[in-house]
């Protein structure tokens, strides 16, 4: 088959950037009025998402408390990612630098809650090990989310539902989602933790679309929700995107979750990950062909069901386990569904192409990506040339080349 030739592009987006970040980690915990005491046992939440620095805001987060006479200890507040276990949640946060040597702390895990309150009718459930400290800090980054679009989405209120909520919590919560959508639920219970849990502060974290800390701010139990809100507006502003559609095949080299939650970042493909409420879909693309699993994912391919084609190697590095637990406990079975599965790299994409209707595959609409998070480089094919020329935000990097496959009929790296 005669494939498009591929234009290497790179992308601006706006670029905050926090310079330093344990001083600026520091600065805003100073600045936030808290009233955390010497003495005080405060639990650190951290999450299972691949924050850019996350193990050094944490880590800044943990100094600053032990500076001020308090004692710390980390806790992962994951929902039922790391296969639902407790060992499996300390893997995932040592993965991201975030141990007992490197955060001069204890890092506890449990997947025991409590009950510390009710929301619509429900009971509101608390890791029981952040249950007994005086208070509760949640370190979590404020983007936009992968299943709804709201004024409060992925952040600090979705780690205290999801995140302080535990398997059992996570579990409950999704399931009230198909009922009163996610926006009603995450607030309805991220305010009841803040009423019952003694949540001692937040710390909002927002990244620029080069995935580097642009923005980190602790807010209050007061001022945590118009906090959040706020932020949430700038991660958007910040966030990356593909610069066109429609796109006929979209490449996707890796997913995984330490690239989204949704395995792909569904805000940057248009596709929802799950069909209980509506998702704008936008930019439209045909064909996702995605090549590769990550391995930082454990082998939780959650999100592989927004892919229309894939590959042997990614297949094989599935773990059903760990992707059926994800799927089933947001209620999105579709997500571990598996796509046709191709031998090699270029049967995919070439199946890909012979799909897309009467355009000759030479002029197909083509963009390839590392992955949704990386966005500032990535390949266009010539048939987006004309739009190329009137875009300043966009830069060409070189000559149109033919997509690079190696004698396995793998997709090669520039």
């Amino acid at each position: 088959m005669a494939l498009p030739r591929m234009i290497r592009v790179r992308q601006t987006f706006p670029r905050p950037r926090v310079a330093d970040i344990p001083r600026a980690v520091a600065a805003t915990l100073g600045e936030a009025a808290l009233r955390i005491k010497p003495g005080d046992t405060v639990a650190v939440g951290a999450g299972s998402r691949g924050i850019a620095n996350i193990g050094t805001i944490v880590g800044a987060t943990v100094k600053w408390l032990q500076d001020l006479g308090a004692r710390p200890f980390v806790f992962p507040a994951m929902g039922s990612h790391g296969g639902g276990t407790a060992d499996g949640q300390l893997s995932v946060l040592e993965h991201y630098g975030i141990t007992e040597t490197t955060m001069g702390c204890p890092v506890r895990a449990t997947m025991d809650v409590v009950q510390v309150g009710e929301a619509l009718g429900l009971p509101v459930w608390l890791d029981a090990y952040a249950a007994e400290a005086t208070w509760i800090g949640v370190v979590n980054r404020v983007k936009p989310h992968t299943d709804f679009k709201g004024s409060i989405e992925s952040g600090l209120f979705k780690m205290m539902t999801i995140g302080l909520g535990k398997w059992k919590g996570a579990l409950q919560y999704h399931r009230a989602n198909v009922n009163h959508g996610y926006e009603t639920v995450i607030t309805a219970v991220g305010r009841e933790m803040l009423a019952k849990a003694r949540i001692g502060f937040g710390l909002g974290i927002v990244e620029n679309g080069y995935d580097e800390t642009a923005h980190v701010e602790a807010f209050s139990p007061e001022a945590l929700e118009s906090g959040e809100r706020r932020l949430l507006k700038n991660a958007r502003e910040w966030m990356a995107r593909l610069p066109f559609s429609p796109i006929d095949v979209l490449i996707v080299e890796e997913m995984g979750k330490n690239i989204s939650g949704a395995g792909m970042d569904t805000n940057v493909i248009g596709r929802p990950s799950n069909p209980h409420e509506p998702f704008p879909a936008d930019p439209k693309i045909l064909w996702i062909v995605a090549l590769d699993l990550t391995e930082d994912s454990y082998g939780n391919a959650v999100g592989i069901g927004n892919a229309d084609f894939t590959t042997r190697r990614l297949v094989d590095k599935i773990d059903m386990k760990p992707t059926l637990i994800n799927a089933i406990t947001a209620c999105a079975p579709n997500g571990a569904k598996v796509p046709p599965t191709y031998d090699t790299d270029r049967e995919a994409i070439e199946t890909a192409l012979s799909c897309i209707g009467l355009t000759p595959p030479e002029r197909a609409r083509v963009i390839r990506i590392k992955n949704t998070l990386m966005l500032g480089e990535i390949e266009v094919s010539e048939a987006f040339a004309a739009d190329l020329a009137r875009r300043p935000d966009l830069t060409p990097l070189g000559d149109p080349t033919p997509l690079p496959f190696d004698v396995a009929g793998r997709l090669a790296s520039r």
